[in-house]
């Protein structure tokens, strides 16, 4: 079943964006560039919260996922590895520290694809690790209550990724299962930062913030970023993605989880 919501101010449930013109203060939006409306649109499969209660069974084919976007992030079958997926290819980091490409009848339980076209672009004024990329790029946005994907190609001095191993039913957590991640450090990588900023509202849904990936030039190495540095004068490009859209599960244990409870400082902890 796909699920549309649509965004209200002052709704609690999230989460569609429209309107050609939208204002932060008296500064107005970079305006999206003129796509299909699907095009526009961050489509995700489940929920964060639900990934973190042990709902790694896939559940939806990457044939169909990449009906939706050519540009995204997010797992595989049984939490298997990071997602990478960029210029319309589907690539799979494993714990291994390889990359891998991916059939179309492998299968994801948490996802997150768009169209990416670049509406604006931003330049680091100085090197940055991720917390201070985080937090300075942030307040540059034209607005934090936006969508955004991000796309970053240059060589990193430092880079630091991780990817989680299959897990085994039943299933853990995600808190348990990072536990026994494998982690890589590159120097100097050439490669793309692909993923998303989400605002602070997705809590519960995905990852408030920036939520980022990476895969190498040569594509053999990459997986989600836990830290990295970005070098001075490196661009950054946005995406304005004013639409979401929700792919949910019709069965197995993501009809019985408790999606109640706050599990962000937990989340945090796995994220970083």
């Amino acid at each position: 079943m796909d699920t549309r919501f649509f965004l209200g101010i002052g709704l609690a449930m999230v989460l569609v964006f429209s309107g050609a013109v939208i204002y932060s203060g008296f500064t107005k939006l970079p305006t999206p560039s003129a796509e299909p409306e699907d095009h526009e649109t961050l489509y995700q499969v489940s929920t964060i919260d639900a990934l973190m209660q042990g709902v790694f069974d896939g559940i939806l084919p990457i044939s169909e996922l990449k009906k939706h976007g050519d540009f995204g992030i997010g797992t595989f079958d049984a939490l298997e590895g990071e997602m990478i997926v960029v210029d319309g290819k589907v690539y799979h980091a494993k714990a291994d520290g390889r990359v891998y490409s991916v059939m179309d009848n492998a299968t994801t339980p948490l996802a997150t694809v768009t169209y990416f076209t670049s509406d604006f672009s931003e330049t680091t004024s100085q090197p940055m690790n991720f917390s201070v990329f985080s937090t300075e790029m942030s307040a540059r946005l034209p607005s934090q209550n936006m969508i955004y994907a991000i796309r970053m190609h240059g060589t990193f001095p430092h880079m630091k990724v991780r990817a989680i191993p299959a897990q085994q039913k039943p299933y853990p957590t995600l808190t348990d299962a990072a536990k026994n991640q494998s982690v890589y450090t590159y120097t100097d990588t050439s490669g793309t930062v692909i993923g998303f900023y989400l605002p602070v509202f997705f809590k519960g849904l995905n990852v408030g913030g920036y939520h980022l990936h990476f895969i190498s030039d040569d594509l053999h190495t990459g997986g989600h970023i836990l830290d990295l540095e970005i070098p001075a004068n490196a661009t950054a490009e946005y995406d304005i993605t004013p639409e979401f859209e929700m792919h949910l599960p019709t069965s197995g244990a993501f009809m019985g989880v408790d999606l109640s409870q706050d599990l962000s400082q937990e989340l945090a902890r796995v994220e970083s």
